[in-house]
């Protein structure tokens, strides 16, 4: 079997387990190097669905100890470093393959990134491209597949045998980034709309009607004040964008502080933060108690935006209740929905609704305002729709709100 061959077979048997990309690429470059192929500098480039991301790239030096992550966001794509990268030629190009010589007789420097690549003693560039499909990208019109770029600081560069080995395990290569892409690309897109932990869960084979557990968490809810007048009153897309900026104050802090957003629910937004044996929950509650500060900052920010350009303001409250949660999936077995329900749950939405008639940004039960004592004032005991007995309800108290940097609430 020639050392060619064994390249092939060793990246086969990787695409059949869970390896990490970046292991793979890494091995593979000191692979390519054990067999004679001038490997000095090398880089694997793929689209990806994510809705931070647009790219991601794998780096590797030979004097590096390991390969290196980094990901490219969608506004990237307008950059100079992009509009000039002969990347950008090979895809509008449609070229599977792109060879350069930097250096001696017949070398060509097209691209800034060639005369920074000389200048750096780099002899030899050579990419390969290999499409194959991946989710989504037929609807964002990019193709999906690997880009490879190898360079070697030799002073003769490449020879012919180096680039037949490259691009004869290019194919195998390919393979094995498509079954790991995939299933990255999978996760990305169950855990952005189902959340970390519940989409963790799922690919976890937790997909059956009724499948769940009871938990003990600390449950935020969040709503927005006037959606009716607001979704009578505003255009579409002035009414989305209004939304966008509300979810990520009421929660951008809240997933900080280490909170899984379950479910946003018109306009309302359910947060969960699990309390087990290994959980400390006083230490939970005096984060989300920053979290809540954190959030209402962001609504005065956000709101002195929108009222220099003449539009609607944000206003909000925020209910917080302890207690268990069953955990899991429900709905019928062709539609299901991963959330948690129960009276904690039932009980955090009506405290929410109280903090409009009882003039305040915030309202928690007794349970939360006994893990920080000194935090909160009573608002004594109310009755909450659809729950029985009265509940004895906490706010802020004035010197929490000032320690918070918290403005009065809203009238």
């Amino acid at each position: 079997m020639s050392l060619t061959q064994q390249v092939d077979d060793w990246l086969l048997k990787e695409a059949l387990g869970k390896p990490r990309l970046e292991t793979i690429f890494e091995q593979l470059c000191q692979r390519l190097n054990g067999i004679g192929v001038p490997i000095a500098r090398a880089r694997l480039n793929w689209p990806t669905l994510h809705p931070l991301f647009r790219a991601e790239m794998i780096s590797w030096h030979r004097n590096q100890p390991s390969a290196v992550l980094d990901h490219f966001h969608h506004q990237d794509a307008n950059t100079d470093a992009w509009q000039r990268s002969p990347l950008r030629y090979m895809l509008e190009a449609d070229l599977p393959v792109l060879r350069r010589r930097l250096v001696g007789p017949g070398h060509t420097l097209d691209f800034p990134l060639f005369e920074e690549l000389a200048a750096e003693g780099y002899t030899d560039y050579l990419a390969l491209r290999t499409e194959f499909s991946e989710p989504g990208m037929f609807m964002e019109g990019r193709p999906g597949g690997i880009i490879v770029i190898w360079a070697s600081d030799r002073a003769a560069g490449f020879t012919d045998e180096d680039l037949r080995v490259l691009q004869e395990i290019q194919q195998s290569f390919a393979l094995a980034c498509k079954s790991i892409i995939q299933s990255q690309i999978t996760s990305n897109i169950v855990e952005t709309y189902l959340g970390q932990k519940a989409g963790r869960s799922v690919l976890n084979g937790n997909i059956r009607l009724g499948g769940g557990a009871t938990t003990r968490a600390l449950v935020w809810y969040s709503d927005l004040r006037n959606s009716t007048r607001l979704t009578g009153s505003l255009p579409s897309e002035d009414f989305l964008q209004l939304l966008n900026d509300y979810f990520e104050c009421a929660a951008r802090p809240a997933i900080r502080a280490g909170g899984e957003v379950l479910a946003f629910i018109g306009d309302a937004v359910l947060v969960i933060y699990p309390i087990d044996e290994e959980t400390d929950p006083e230490a939970i509650t005096a984060r989300v108690l920053d979290a809540v500060g954190e959030s209402f900052k962001m609504r005065d920010e956000a709101n002195a935006v929108r009222a220099a350009a003449g539009r609607d303001l944000i206003e909000f409250g925020i209910g917080l209740n302890i207690g268990e949660v069953v955990f899991g999936n429900i709905g019928v077995p062709e539609r299901l929905a991963f959330t948690v329900i129960g009276s904690t749950v039932t009980e955090v939405e009506r405290i929410e609704k109280l903090t409009k008639s009882l003039d305040t940004n915030v309202l928690a039960s007794a349970n939360v305002a006994a893990l920080v004592p000194g935090r909160w004032c009573s608002t004594g005991l109310h009755m909450l729709n659809g729950v029985e007995r009265q509940m004895e309800l906490f706010t802020l108290c004035p010197e929490t709100q000032a320690a918070l940097g918290l403005a009065a609430a809203a009238e």
